[in-house]
């Protein structure tokens, strides 16, 4: 896997709600211009609490943007029954995707385990599903934006520290059997599909936070720091609210408000 070197910036937010709105204000600004492009946009979701938060306050301005032009994807999935509350897909139609004319075939959701796919294969259809799309001669498309939670322990989407999945760089699309956390089996894709999309756009809420941060900031190992390891061809970003970083001073930090960071 060929690394890239981009510089990573922070920006900061007085508070989760003050952070969903500003990261919600971002990705549609960036949606609008790519349509307008004439693009087709490729967006990857993520879950959690902020995740969620996020594409909640989208809905608030989400008309006006062709939808028809973007295609929705997930990093990783709890691999659940259809509709499970737990699941990144339920969270993200409740918040956004069943309130907006997305056209069905363009949501592009990871097998459920009431499915016809087993761990195993579900992993392999959502890696063709992805190469359906697939762009610069990978077999994956090239995500606009990658939205990512990061965990107290730095992992992002399924990829935790120092497992074996993080590691991967030869699959699109893993099974997670024994997550450290609940539940245990999963889908995630690998560091090569996160990391070969143009913005990757970390989200991070708490002080629990603040040391996952620091350390992927300062260059940790990503197989221990797997957030350390995430980096968008074009920019990578850590969107966080005051209290993340409350315990610590980071040299260059824009904050939510200064135009001079591009995101």
């Amino acid at each position: 896997m060929t690394e890239h070197l981009v510089e990573k910036s922070v920006v900061i937010a007085a508070d989760p709600d003050a952070l969903a709105h500003a990261v919600a204000d971002r990705f549609l600004h960036r949606l609008r211009k790519r349509i307008d492009e004439g693009a087709t946009a490729h967006i990857s979701l993520t879950g959690g609490s902020m995740g969620g938060r996020v594409l909640a306050a989208a809905r608030e301005q989400a008309q006006g943007i062709d939808w028809s032009r973007v295609h929705v994807w997930w990093s990783d999935e709890r691999f659940l029954p259809r509709g499970d509350p737990e699941r990144n897909e339920t969270q993200a139609r409740e918040a956004l995707l069943d309130h907006i004319d997305v056209p069905l075939e363009n949501v592009h959701a990871m097998a459920s385990s009431d499915g016809l796919h087993d761990l195993e294969g579900a992993a392999a259809a959502y890696a063709d599903d992805l190469a359906t799309f697939a762009a610069d001669g990978q077999l994956w498309p090239r995500f606009d934006i990658a939205f990512l939670g990061v965990g107290p322990d730095g992992h992002i989407a399924s990829l935790f520290p120092d497992r074996p999945e993080i590691l991967i760089v030869d699959r699109a699309v893993v099974g997670v059997t024994d997550s450290p956390k609940p539940p245990a089996v999963r889908l995630t894709m690998t560091r090569p599909v996160i990391n070969s999309s143009q913005r990757v756009w970390m989200v991070m809420a708490g002080p629990d936070k603040a040391p996952a941060l620091g350390l992927a900031l300062a260059g940790a190992s990503y197989t221990s720091v797997p957030a350390a390891g995430a980096k968008g061809r074009g920019r990578t970003v850590f969107f966080v609210d005051r209290p993340t970083i409350s315990i610590f001073n980071i040299a260059t930090v824009f904050s939510s408000g200064t135009s001079g960071c591009s995101t």
